[in-house]
């Protein structure tokens, strides 16, 4: 993919880290989860659309409450690592290759749809009346975050910083608290019926959280072969120097729910 906006148009896919992000990115605490079936939202008896789903972390973390989900993705790899682990499992999930602009189902289909860690890679001049169509009268667009808080957190504030070697115009890094970003073309179609935000500790050995920061935009998947390796390395040590064996990193959990105007 090519966003002008995200990391001044450098290339990226997420292809290339799909084994790393289906080993290390289902890392959302329960109190996510918690949070979304609170809200009343993907349980029993709703059908759930997950849009840029990556390896159906959302999808199947949720699966035992009961709704029926549908998971997509842009990337075929991240679609074959979701339907690996799914099937493994025993969830009935459908996950499908497909460009959130180009998702077609009939209108009123969903009564949410899910957009987690991605809202800023779609088309929202496309999406937002495509997603309206396809929801249920009164039903739900969800915009889902999780960031690491680097000024507060020192492993995560020093993993930024090797990042920025490799990659100087890697922009997911200096996050803070704040609300997740909602494109104003979706209060056209929806109205904004709350937003929150709350912090969560996650929990990491140096195993863990190295794959997590080997599977985000800035290194795995769009590093050369030689900066990741060249990464890889300092990155580890780093670790090594300075965390101990299992820690805990500070994020935050941010959270937009959208209602359809019908």
């Amino acid at each position: 993919m090519i966003i002008q906006n995200i990391d001044k148009g450098k290339p990226f896919d997420w292809g290339k880290t799909s084994e790393d992000y289906a080993k290390y990115r289902d890392i959302y605490p329960q109190e996510f989860y918690d949070h979304i079936l609170d809200m009343g939202l993907c349980g029993r008896g709703q059908k759930v659309l997950d849009i840029g789903t990556g390896t159906g972390v959302l999808p199947r973390n949720m699966y035992k409450y009961g709704a029926e989900w549908v998971g997509t993705d842009i990337s075929e790899n991240q679609i074959e690592q979701a339907k690996k682990i799914a099937d493994k499992d025993g969830m009935n999930i459908e996950f499908f290759t497909s460009k959130a602009e180009d998702v077609s189902f009939p209108d009123e289909t969903f009564d949410v749809i899910s957009a987690c860690q991605c809202i800023w890679y779609l088309k929202h001049d496309v999406t937002a009346p495509h997603f309206a169509k396809m929801l249920k009268r009164d039903g739900r667009f969800l915009i889902l975050y999780m960031g690491w808080l680097p000024y507060e957190d020192e492993v995560a504030g020093a993993s930024e910083e090797i990042i920025l070697k490799y990659n100087p115009v890697w922009n997911g890094c200096g996050d803070t608290v704040h609300p997740v970003w909602v494109p104003d073309e979706y209060l056209q179609f929806f109205s904004l019926k709350s937003q929150n935000e709350f912090r969560v500790d996650v929990a990491f050995t140096r195993e863990s959280w190295h794959g997590r920061m080997r599977a985000c935009r800035g290194v795995g998947a769009s590093l050369s072969a030689a900066d990741l390796e060249a990464w890889d390395k300092e990155h580890f040590k780093m670790l090594e120097d300075t965390a101990p064996e299992s820690f805990m990193v500070k994020h935050y959990v941010s959270i937009a729910e959208l209602q359809v105007k019908k």
